[in-house]
């Protein structure tokens, strides 16, 4: 789209009024209707684009992602790819034998359900990396692999004692079999060597381009401004921001190191002030409440079980202490800072809840669009208070669906009840929650079609050979809803729903082109949408064959 630009015999999708015909001017709608509508606004050098039938949403919106994060495996050892075990070594072993000067194998993208119990051995890695050392983050972010020369460089040994906020994988004899979990993959990553500000910027703007490629045109990056600096993309996308590079609209979550308190926020403080560039603002604030149920570290209010079902009196971590994460909430509110939690067990979602809570009774209530992502365990009693709240239920939709992970990694050890109370977003819809969708990416796909299609279904798109088993189906959305928490909803956590998120006369000419009218075939083929095109205020920042 130019300056000036018409699109014509389009569909628009049912969350709003059904239109053919949109006109842009200057990056910004400027009519919305049908084409008798817009006939008078075309000149001589306006661009017309017949779409055949085919949608025109707003740019999708991703509420919880690391595309940085995600592009600096791009650039690395990417194993996102990899089927299996075999596949996966296999990767490693040409990118090794590839780049035989480079001092760390580094990079990550692997999938637990690839590695017997989730946990891939040093032993594994040894055979293909004998001599430099290798740092392989898991496609969750949760965990990392490495070999026995890594863990050598590190100093971790049978001797090590776990850190408060991890777990070293062992063998028999004590000695770290070669999984990190949480916090315990720090012991190992701090020494793999950053990025520098070259590649950094590259790993941003690749990821930038594959979140352009499947229609997203906004989004709150999950983690920055860490005092890990091989992790931290804040100075790529000021880069980017400065230079024109960015051409997504970005909120960053400033990271809340979790081993310390309130001194903090004075480093907060200055890095908000330092970081509104261009489309890019630094003005909401991450705190990792826990870990994920796979290893057992997301947090529950009751223990979880073994694999004969008996109880084993771990029921998972709290990486803030409660009375601490209500106060730190509270003055991060007071400030004027949204807060964006992670929670993925019912322990830690109520946590977040009474933080929230605290801080409304502490400061009444503002307009700080609060979140908390992820929520995989909620308990039924707490389901309602996301509504009373004012908090928005930040939803991961593709995790929702039997899957290898779900199958035998997650619900043997939640056992019947609390595996019922996974993803309940039915039932926040119900109780009156605001919801905004995004992918998590690199943990899973950042294709918001797949996201919406197993929010509507809970079963995985046909790509992905789902399950025929249907995943707690009264928690299935309709296809407006789960089409809006992947625009205006996460538009509005961004606070940007004035002038993005809908296709509205006066608003940013965000928008996207599918190949197809979601509402026009059967729910089953909702997945199968491909983006044919993806505009920024009306500046093509993506166009596939088709368009």
């Amino acid at each position: 789209m130019s300056s000036s630009a018409v699109v014509r015999s389009t569909r628009s999708t049912r969350c709003a009024a059904r239109a053919t015909a949109v006109a842009v001017r200057d990056g910004r709608i400027v009519a919305v209707g049908h084409d008798a509508d817009v006939r008078e606004l075309i000149g001589p050098r306006t661009d017309v684009i017949d779409l055949a039938g085919r949608a025109l949403l707003p740019g999708f919106q991703d509420s919880h992602v690391h595309p940085a994060l995600a592009g600096m495996t791009l650039i690395r050892c990417d194993l996102s790819e990899a089927r299996d075990a075999d596949e996966t070594l296999a990767t490693i072993r040409a990118y090794s034998d590839s780049r035989p000067d480079e001092e760390w194998i580094s990079g990550g993208g692997w999938n637990m359900e690839a590695f017997a119990g989730g946990t891939p051995s040093r032993r594994q890695l040894d055979a293909i990396v004998p001599e430099r050392p290798a740092f392989l983050i898991n496609a969750d972010g949760h965990g990392a692999w490495v070999n026995t020369r890594a863990l050598e460089l590190a100093g971790v040994g049978r001797d090590t004692p776990d850190p408060a906020d991890g777990r070293i994988e062992r063998e028999a004899d004590g000695t770290p079999q070669g999984t990190l979990h949480e916090g315990a993959a720090a012991l190992v990553g701090d020494l793999v060597p950053a990025l520098d500000a070259a590649d950094g910027l590259r790993a941003l703007l690749a990821g930038q381009a594959r979140m352009h490629a499947v229609g997203v045109t906004a989004w709150q990056d999950a983690m920055v401004g860490s005092a890990h600096p091989g992790l931290d993309p804040l100075g790529a996308y000021l880069r980017a921001a400065r230079s024109g590079q960015l051409t997504a609209r970005v909120v960053g979550a400033l990271w809340w190191e979790r081993d310390r308190g309130a001194e903090q926020l004075d480093r907060l403080l200055e890095l908000r002030a330092a970081s509104t560039v261009g489309r890019f603002r630094a003005t909401s604030v991450k705190i990792m409440q826990d870990g994920v149920a796979e290893n057992f570290t997301a947090a529950m209010n009751g223990s979880y079980f073994d694999g004969c079902g008996c109880h084993t009196g771990n029921s998972g971590l709290s990486f803030v202490d409660p009375a601490a994460l209500r106060e730190h909430v509270t003055l991060l509110d007071a400030h004027g800072f949204q807060v964006h939690v992670h929670a993925v067990g019912d322990r830690a979602a109520r946590e977040a809840l009474d933080g929230f809570a605290q801080a409304l009774a502490a400061n009444g209530r503002g307009d700080r669009r609060h979140h908390i992502a992820h929520l995989q365990v909620v308990h039924p009693d707490d389901v309602p208070r996301f509504a009373a709240l004012g908090v928005t239920a930040n939803l991961q939709p593709l995790w929702a669906a039997h899957e290898a992970q779900m199958d035998e990694l997650t619900i043997p050890f939640l056992g019947d009840e609390r595996a019922a109370w996974q993803y309940p977003f039915g039932d926040l819809l119900r109780t009156g929650a605001t919801l905004a969708a995004g992918s998590d990416w690199p943990v899973s796909a950042p294709n918001p079609m797949w996201g919406i299609h197993t929010a509507v279904n809970r079963v995985l798109p046909s790509f992905a050979e789902p399950s025929d088993q249907v995943f707690l189906p009264e928690q299935r959305i309709d296809l407006t809803t789960a089409l809006a928490a992947y625009t205006v909803g996460t538009a509005y956590v961004n606070h940007r729903d004035h002038d993005t998120g809908t296709i509205e006369v006066g608003k940013l000419a965000d928008l996207v082109v599918l190949d197809r009218d979601p509402y026009a075939g059967p729910t089953a083929e909702i997945g199968e949408a491909r983006v044919l095109g993806t505009y920024v205020e009306g500046a093509a920042v993506y166009a596939g064959e088709g368009l």
